[in-house]
């Protein structure tokens, strides 16, 4: 089942002829329907200026083509505040080439007010005085504030509004959508006038026409009064999408599962070579392409994966990432355009070996050899984060170095993208879908998937290729409860590389913080710290003796204990 809504809308200029409101919304299909929604914008320009119905339109027309325009990776909340930051800046920059700079209640400005219904969510976006409600049998409800500032009974101003300021900020809620409800979107015009009951009688009347119920509203309005542009805009939402639905469900029920594999074997139009990997989730397989010469790696899920949807459905998704990041250290999905038969997935194939043998090859590396191999891959991080998403499953089996020593993080498929998790609740529980002992503990506690615990999985990394070991040992996936999180004992660098500068255990430490937010806000700062580290992380710091030797610790534990057993075993018989 689809998302269905029934939609409507009208606008009538006020006394000055002019209409200053704009209005507009957008009923994508296909998978610009599940991946961005449904979007409808409204913008009131302010009364005072000649020139703000340009200011209205050019807000929404911008915000309905740009948004669409916008990554399908990125959640509704960051695409709307860009493409509104942008939309800010552009009306800003006029006013301060004209006479406005000087008299802002003649500038480009305007307010604005929009939902998106993007799978089971509806987001309201706000700025200024425009409203959105919804309406309930008895009543309507008012979603946004007004941004008025009150300077007496009779008098107030605009506080907020695009074009007003360098910078403006754009109020955001995510409510969950409900099949029948009801909202309505409209200007001052219109709302100072209108009552849950004029909105019901509107559409008892024109049940099947919501054009013309929001025209019969914006008359009435007008007919109690109202002498300003008056806009309404009704949204109903009649079906939502089923829960578990993801953008690939359809293509993977068009695809046959493959058949067995084997070198030289011909697969989909390209000649398979050897296989390079199998494991419990996928079986992977060195291909060459007979139209251009070139290698792939193709691969296929595992037999005993074949029945389980969901993991089907995360196979499908490494290429849909893959095909949305763009960098030198993120794995690339194969340049070509194939139709396929089959369930399976194209990548580029790197030549090298995985970050687990380079570690065998180099058990005591040198400082600044880690530190190369770290900055490429935050970078690599960084592009993924840029698209809202995270790898949520970096270990060293899945980073490759190639023979010019390019780093490539690999195996997309445990990836966390903003954008698809709004749209498909199933994809938001909180689930632990990596390698345990690179997991961040928040994920242990039900935390939510944030930047911070690819920040955490880069810092494990480190610490492993420095010293062969884990900075928590198995500690980490024992937690349970987040009270369990302040048991967790950071076993310093030093105690394996003693030769090592003291400065990057602070450094370390930091980012494998159990709490993520007294870890660095980024990956790059957590690199900017390794190359250069601030005055704070240059202190030395006393540490405890349970960190900096657990075993005199726990002997010095075991001698106070003998101790206070004697003296109260002493106490007792003397008490006798």
């Amino acid at each position: 089942m689809p998302l269905e809504v029934t939609l409507g809308q009208h606008s009538l200029a006020g006394r000055k002829g002019l209409n200053q409101d704009f209005h507009g919304a957008v009923v994508p299909t296909g998978s610009a329907l599940q991946l961005k929604g449904i979007a409808v914008a409204l913008a009131d320009g302010i009364g005072s200026s000649p020139v703000s119905h340009i200011a209205s339109a050019a807000a929404v027309r911008g915000f309905l083509d740009d948004y669409y325009a916008t990554s399908e990776a990125w959640s509704v909340r960051r695409a709307a505040q860009r493409v509104l930051g942008a939309t800010n800046a552009w009306l800003h920059a006029q006013n301060q080439r004209g006479d406005a700079r000087f008299d802002k209640d003649r500038g480009h400005c305007c307010t604005f007010s929009a939902l998106v219904l993007k799978g089971r969510d509806i987001h309201v976006l706000h700025v200024g005085d425009t409203r959105v409600y919804r309406v309930h049998a008895q009543a309507l409800e008012q979603l946004t504030e007004d941004h008025r500032v009150q300077l007496g009974a009779q008098q107030s101003y605009l506080g907020r509004a695009l074009g007003a300021a360098p910078h403006v900020e754009i109020d955001h809620r995510c409510l969950e959508a409900e099949a029948g409800a009801l909202y309505l979107l409209a200007s001052d015009g219109a709302y100072e006038r209108l009552d849950a009951a004029s909105v019901h009688t509107a559409l008892a009347c024109w049940p099947h026409d919501f054009d013309a119920a929001a025209r019969v509203l914006v008359q009435v309005a007008r007919e109690r009064g109202s002498t300003d542009d008056a806009t309404v805009q009704l949204l109903r939402i009649d079906a939502l999408p089923p829960q578990e639905a993801q953008p690939w469900q359809a293509r993977r029920a068009q695809l046959r599962l493959p058949p067995p594999l084997a070198p030289r074997m011909v697969f989909e139009g390209w000649t398979l070579v050897r296989e390079l990997h199998a494991s419990a989730r996928s079986q992977v397989f060195l291909a060459l392409d007979p139209q251009t010469g070139g290698q792939l790696v193709v691969k296929v899920p595992a037999v005993d994966l074949r029945e389980d949807a969901e993991a089907l459905d995360r196979f499908l998704l490494e290429e849909w990432v893959a095909r949305r990041v763009r960098s030198p250290h993120v794995l690339q999905a194969w340049a070509g355009e194939r139709a396929r038969e089959h369930l399976c997935v194209a990548m580029e194939y790197v030549e090298g070996q995985t970050l687990a043998q380079w570690m065998t090859d180099h058990p005591r590396p040198d400082l600044d050899s880690v530190r190369g191999l770290v900055a490429q891959l935050a970078k690599g991080l960084q592009a993924l984060h840029g698209k809202e998403m995270l790898h949520q499953d970096l270990r060293p089996e899945n980073v490759m170095v190639d023979r010019n020593g390019t780093v490539k993080i690999i195996d997309l498929a445990s990836s966390h993208v903003a954008g698809l998790a709004e749209a498909t609740p199933a994809l938001r529980a909180t689930r632990i879908v990596g390698s345990l002992q690179y997991t961040a503990p928040e994920y242990f506690v039900g935390g939510p998937p944030t930047a911070a615990a690819d920040l955490f999985a880069l810092a494990v990394l480190s610490y492993q290729m420095l010293s062969g070991q884990l900075p928590y040992g198995l500690q980490v996936t024992q937690l349970r409860a987040p009270a369990d999180l302040q048991r967790l004992r950071y076993v310093p660098l030093r105690h394996h590389r003693p030769e090592l500068p003291a400065w990057l255990d602070a450094v370390l430490h930091k980012a494998l913080q159990p709490d993520p937010a007294r870890r660095q806000e980024a990956v790059s700062e957590f690199v900017h710290d390794l190359h250069r580290p601030g005055a704070a992380l240059l202190r030395p710091r006393a540490l405890p003796l349970v960190q900096r030797n657990p075993v005199l610790f726990w002997q010095v534990c075991t001698v106070v204990l003998g101790l206070a057993t004697v003296v109260l075993t002493g106490l007792r018989a003397l008490g006798r």
